[in-house]
């Protein structure tokens, strides 16, 4: 039988429980879960000290790992669009996720930090997944397994980097994923007018320099 409420690590003051009896509605429950995985593996918060945060500190509202955290767990619960941000940022969920009790940053402050990134920050946080990877085993594996795979992320406007792809029959982008089991080691974006296999090598021997 279900407990009539399920009960999660507070935020100051605020209680956090799962029930049925009302209050504030959100559709996006799941991102407490996900809270509670990143306070165990610490991910958003040691990519914080990856991203370059450029900003002055006096006029800072929104902490960087809040902010990090506030777009992954948005990404992850399907919202892609920053966009949704504008409701988003007033989600008690949400919120609560990311240790916040006033609203969130809106969608012009998560472009700007998104722009931040440049690629020496996008090879680290690959280093970052890679050493999570290597973390969750207590001895080195005898053997593993790399899967290299080129998939459709498909698009419904004119952003650049996006072309028609005859194979899967609509406007996409291509990004390579690399896999080891259930692990994410390598996630790349990439336009969709190139061969499935183009930058496998490269991103191969990064993996083999880590």
């Amino acid at each position: 039988m279900l407990p009539e409420k399920l009960h999660f690590s507070p935020l100051s003051r605020r209680l956090v429980e799962a029930s049925f009896t009302g209050g504030h509605i959100t559709s996006d429950a799941g991102l407490l879960l996900l809270r509670e995985v990143d306070r165990q593996h610490g991910l958003t918060r040691r990519l914080a000290k990856i991203v370059p945060d450029r900003r002055d500190p006096g006029r800072v509202q929104h902490g960087l790992q809040t902010l990090l955290a506030q777009r992954i767990y948005a990404l992850a619960a399907g919202y892609e669009d920053l966009n949704d941000h504008d409701g988003l940022r007033h989600d008690y969920a949400l919120q609560t996720a990311v240790n916040r009790l006033q609203p969130l940053a809106g969608k012009s402050t998560l472009g700007r930090l998104e722009q931040q990134a440049d690629r020496e920050t996008v090879v680290q946080a690959h280093r970052l997944l890679w050493e999570h990877f290597i973390a969750q085993h207590d001895q080195a594996p005898a053997e593993i397994v790399l899967d290299f795979d080129a998939t459709d992320v498909p698009v419904h406007g004119d952003q650049e980097g996006r072309f028609f792809h005859g194979y899967y029959d609509h406007y996409c982008f291509l990004p390579l994923y690399v896999f080891c089991g259930r692990h994410l080691l390598v996630s790349y974006l990439r336009p969709s007018n190139i061969d499935g296999a183009r930058h496998s090598w490269a991103i191969l021997a990064l993996l083999v320099k880590f």
